[in-house]
């Protein structure tokens, strides 16, 4: 019988082909590094065109101004990951800074309650849509867009079009900074990431995350597994009302008044960083930190091409093709997977 004498080159190979097979096991998948990487060269692209784009002042600007769209992608995040969209986010968020702003500076009340008023009338918006999704089985498109009008007219109606101003320093607290070296940081940035950082690990670490996700993929296969997904969807939806009011606070922080037109275009915003964080628009797919990145990606986009004096136009196109872009991705991984 022949005997097979292995070549000691052959050996060497077949265990380094196995070392880099094991390496690529453990590496995040391409949606989760592809966000990353493209914030990356994006940055070092906009480093090249413009001296003052690295300067720290420039990133905490940048920060800043993704703070409200920023917390809005959380709550829009959950809401995407079950398989649901909500298109009222932004109007929600900019009835709840008017309340909170009403209520402290034209009926007096108490600061902290002011506030709590807000958040809950941002939440009460939430769990309506939840229970229209939920109790009437309409679809998430149609009721938020439905809510989305309501809590338009709402605004204009209650403060009569009017922007607040004259607001307490509890209200404008996180619009207050710190120093980290040479930049301000402002308070509002720190609270944005901390949020980022716990609903990431409910997500990752809890049942209730695993369930959000379970939903998403598939909805009956979860209900009888004996997930109440019902009442769970409810509440994904009354915690996004209740991170859109966070929003609305932090927004407030950063302005210095109630602005009774905020927000208009950051449900549309909101869907952008989602989208372009990797998280899939059919649900049970994608990442909270994704989302952060993706709500870095269009600031760096809009804060760089400003540097360079390019018109706030192209900075519109240039977000739309980024989103198509992104939806293709994600729809292509759906086929080859399928």
């Amino acid at each position: 019988m022949a005997t097979t004498v292995m070549n000691p080159e052959d050996g060497e190979r077949t265990a380094s082909r196995s070392i880099i097979h094991r390496l690529l096991e453990h590496l995040p998948p391409p949606a989760s590094i592809g966000p990353a990487v493209a914030l990356a060269v994006t940055c070092a692209f906009f480093a090249t065109q413009s001296p003052r784009f690295l300067d720290g002042r420039n990133f905490s600007l940048i920060l800043q101004q993704v703070l409200e769209v920023g917390v809005i992608g959380i709550g829009q995040t959950l809401v995407i990951l079950t398989s649901g969209i909500d298109l009222a986010c932004g109007l929600v968020m900019a009835f709840g800074s008017i309340v909170m702003t009403k209520f402290a500076v034209n009926l007096g009340l108490n600061s902290y309650l002011a506030i709590a008023c807000g958040l809950l009338v941002c939440a009460g918006f939430g769990y309506l849509n939840g229970a229209l999704v939920t109790f009437v089985k309409l679809p998430p498109f149609i009721v938020t867009l439905g809510t989305l009008n309501i809590a338009y007219a709402l605004t204009q109606i209650y403060s009569k079009s009017q922007t607040v101003s004259g607001l307490t320093n509890t209200l404008l607290y996180f619009g207050n900074t710190f120093r980290i070296g040479r930049t301000d940081v402002t308070y509002g940035t720190v609270l944005m990431l901390v949020l980022y950082l716990m609903t990431w690990l409910v997500l990752r670490d809890t049942a209730v995350g695993r369930h959000i996700y379970a939903i998403g993929n598939n909805p009956e296969a979860t209900r009888l597994m004996g997930i109440p997904t019902q009442g769970l969807l409810r509440r994904v939806y009354t915690l996004a009302g209740l991170f859109y009011g966070i929003a609305g606070l932090l927004l407030v922080a950063r302005t210095g008044v109630g602005d009774p037109q905020a927000g208009q275009t950051d449900n549309l915003d909101s869907i952008t960083a989602v989208v372009l964080g990797g998280t899939s628009l059919f649900g049970g797919r994608g990442s909270l930190l994704g989302t952060l990145v993706g709500a870095l990606i269009v600031g760096v986009i809009r804060n760089g091409l400003t540097l360079m004096g390019v018109s706030s136009v192209y900075q519109i196109l240039i977000t739309g093709i980024l989103v198509i872009l992104a939806v293709m991705t994600d729809q292509l991984s759906r086929r080859n997977k399928g």
